[in-house]
């Protein structure tokens, strides 16, 4: 299965903030859509990091309270790994099991075209799952 399966069943929306946003207001961004990460994009809407919850809380330790007023680009990370539609869906879990994180974004032809969590990977794995046990079950009994 192909990232582009997942994009079509959930939605090409992304959630994103600017780098000047505060962190306050990344978290008023993750709680309203409850997610676990936003894409930090330019005005332009170029990809220039992406802040998680994980962020905060590791940067909320060494700053305190004040980090709240900081902007986002201060945490975020800007390294940002992507994938594209054409990826598959085991190559991209794979890299995020690896590599520790649980969001990438998603660009097609140098354009953010959505993003996927490791929850949207589980789901489609086991869809794919519970379907071959379907088929199978279905070839067993003659259907």
């Amino acid at each position: 299965m192909l990232i582009a399966a997942i994009l079509r069943a959930k939605g090409p929306e992304v959630v994103r903030v600017a780098p000047e946003a505060t962190v306050a207001q990344l978290l008023t961004e993750l709680a309203r859509h409850n997610i676990g990460a936003v894409v930090v994009a330019g005005e332009d809407g170029t990809l220039v990091g992406i802040a998680s919850e994980r962020d905060v809380v590791r940067h909320l330790e060494r700053r305190g309270p004040e980090l709240l007023s900081a902007p986002v680009s201060d945490i975020m990370t800007s390294d940002v790994v992507t994938c594209t539609p054409e990826d598959s869906v085991e190559e991209v879990s794979e890299n995020m099991t690896v590599r520790r994180f649980r969001h990438v974004p998603v660009t097609s032809e140098g354009r953010l075209a959505g993003i996927v969590s490791i929850g949207d990977l589980v789901k489609s794995r086991l869809r794919i799952l519970e379907d071959d046990r379907a088929q199978l079950e279905a070839y067993i009994h003659g259907r």
